[in-house]
């Protein structure tokens, strides 16, 4: 597969001359001090056209089941309006099982990062849904995760580095040229008041990209209406307008926003979780009959908003 995207990237960019592949290095120690670096200077611009041809081909060659998800998420659309191209880096806050990760490692090639950022290690036992297994699984993230996104595409695709909201590396402060909260957002929101985990995150947001870079948020969107404790997080959904305001408090201009992921077939109840809808199915394992209710909804009615650090 990874020959394929090689091959597809260098006919895109064909008239552009590539550059060799890195030599192998051996491994060294790091050094006792470790310094924040300033940030590199931008790598020039792909053609926008270039960029989105070869987006195509990587979207392209997905499995079935994979695409399946593009109705729903609408992947080219939304890296898109966020202005990601390849050569970037990217922060994916909580890649989780790597449905975007499986796009952004290809599409941002060899001369992009990739910068996984995990939930606080404090949050995970508050989940009620983890056990000791898996929060230890969580303590090693930090190393695991890159060895398996690396396992995954091979040669010709981003670097792979990753964080804990919550312990940063100094020296990553002000490399990012985006940094994206897919469907994230809630359990930060949720557990603030327990240890200001979504005030951490944004302020980590706000240090790792360069000024003028980029956060995305795609998050699962309650309506205006819907009473305040039911929209905090625990359901999966949050209010625009509060998503609007945290962000600001962060130090984050609003730049604008899209309706590419909204879906007003998804109306929650007071007694509705988000987990209800595909793919989850929370509710319906063993209801063929609200299966298919869930299914003709679709994914979740989601907000999309691109804000801006300031330049200075």
């Amino acid at each position: 597969m990874k020959k394929v995207f090689t091959l597809v990237f260098a006919l895109v960019l064909l008239g552009c001359e590539p550059s060799p592949p890195p030599e192998p290095e051996t491994a060294s120690p790091p050094p006792e001090v470790r310094e924040p670096q300033p940030a590199q200077p931008a790598a020039q611009a792909p053609d926008p056209q270039e960029a989105s041809a070869y987006l195509d081909a990587v979207l392209e060659e997905k499995p079935d089941e994979f695409r399946a998800r593009y109705q729903y998420r609408h992947p080219k659309e939304t890296i898109e309006f966020f202005g990601i191209e390849p050569g970037m880096t990217v922060v994916e806050a909580l890649p989780g099982a790597g449905w975007y990760t499986q796009i952004l490692v290809p599409y941002l090639g060899e001369e992009g990062r990739l910068i996984g950022a995990n939930y606080h290690q404090e949050m995970w036992p508050l989940m009620g849904y983890t056990d000791s297994e898996f929060t230890a699984s969580m303590r090693t993230w930090r190393d695991d995760w890159p060895e398996e996104v690396e396992a995954w595409e091979g040669g010709g695709a981003a670097s792979v580095d990753a964080f804990d909201f919550g312990s940063m590396p100094p020296e990553m402060e002000g490399q990012a040229d985006v940094v994206l909260f897919i469907r994230a957002l809630h359990n930060l929101a949720r557990f603030e008041e327990q240890g200001g985990y979504l005030s951490t995150a944004l302020e980590e947001a706000f240090r790792v990209l360069k000024p003028g870079g980029v956060v995305g948020v795609v998050q699962h969107e309650a309506r205006p209406n819907m009473p305040d404790d039911w929209s905090a997080g625990e359901n999966g959904y949050l209010k625009k307008q509060y998503v609007i305001d945290r962000m600001a408090e962060a130090g984050f201009e609003f730049v604008e926003e899209s309706d590419i992921n909204e879906n007003p077939m998804d109306q929650p109840t007071e007694g509705d979780k988000v987990w209800r809808l595909p793919p989850s199915y929370g509710t319906s394992e063993e209801d063929p009959e609200l299966r298919a209710q869930m299914e003709e909804i679709g994914e979740s009615n989601r907000m999309t908003l691109k804000f801006r650090k300031p330049q200075n």
